[in-house]
C-alpha cells in the first residue's frame, strides 16, 4: 500500500520540505545567484530570472501538486529553514511505478555533499512510501558532478539517449539515464543516514 509523501524530511543538515509561495524570495535569489551554472544545463534558466510574483505562482502550483499527489518538489534549506541551499524533485513522469529525482543545488553551496545528502533522502522516500520499481536520475553526460550523485549511490547507468533532450541553447544533447532497482535498495538501505519526516497538519497553522 502506498502512504503519503512526508511534507518536509529532515536529514542532518537540510529541511527538505515542500516548497510553499512564501519561498519564492528565497527560491529567486538562490536562481539570480546561479544563473551562470544553472544555464550551462537547465533549460528553464534561459528565461531566468523571473518575476517575484511568478515565482510565487509557480510555487503555489508545486505545493497544490504536492498535496494532490500529482507531483513532487521540494526545496532545500538549511535546519533553520533561513537558508536556500537548492531544489529537489520525486517526479513521477517516466513511469507510474518509478520516480525520477533531479536536483541543483544554489552555486553558494556546491561541492558540499548537498545534493548526495538530498538524493539519498528522495531515495529512501521514495522506496518507503511508495510502491515503485525504480528510481532514476537523468542527466548531461557532460556534467561530471551530477553524475557523481548516482556512481557513489549504486545507481546503474542503464543507457544513453541519443539526442533526447536539448542544451539551454536549443541543440540536441544526449541524456545519461541512470537506474536504481528497488532490489538493489534492499541491498543497501542499512548504510543509509536516519531521516526525521513531518506532515503539512505537523506544522503550526499549517
Amino acid at each position: 500500500m502506498q502512504k503519503e509523501i512526508p511534507y518536509g524530511i529532515i536529514t542532518d543538515r537540510l529541511v527538505i520540505r515542500c516548497y510553499r509561495p512564501a519561498d519564492a524570495e528565497l527560491l529567486l535569489e538562490a536562481i539570480t545567484n546561479s544563473l551562470d551554472n544553472l544555464k550551462k544545463w537547465m533549460p528553464w534558466a534561459k528565461t531566468e530570472p523571473s518575476s517575484l510574483e511568478a515565482k510565487k505562482e509557480l510555487l503555489q502550483k508545486f505545493e497544490l501538486d504536492f498535496l494532490k499527489n500529482i507531483d513532487y518538489n521540494f526545496g532545500l534549506f538549511n535546519r533553520k529553514q533561513d537558508v536556500f541551499i537548492g531544489s529537489a524533485g520525486l517526479h513521477t513522469r517516466i513511469a507510474p511505478n518509478a520516480r525520477e529525482i533531479g536536483y541543483w543545488i544554489n552555486s553558494a553551496y556546491l561541492n558540499q555533499g548537498y545534493a548526495t545528502e538530498c538524493t539519498h533522502a528522495l531515495i529512501k522516500v521514495g522506496f518507503e512510501y511508495h510502491e515503485i520499481d525504480h528510481i532514476e536520475i537523468h542527466c548531461d553526460p557532460n556534467n561530471a558532478a551530477s553524475q557523481q550523485i548516482p556512481k557513489k549511490l549504486s545507481f546503474e547507468l542503464a543507457e544513453i539517449l541519443k539526442n533526447h533532450s536539448t542544451t539551454p541553447e536549443g541543440k540536441p544533447r544526449d541524456t545519461m539515464i541512470w537506474k536504481l532497482t528497488h532490489e538493489r535498495y534492499q541491498e543497501t538501505s542499512d548504510s543509509y543516514p536516519e531521516i526525521e519526516v513531518f506532515y503539512k497538519e505537523d506544522l503550526k497553522g499549517n
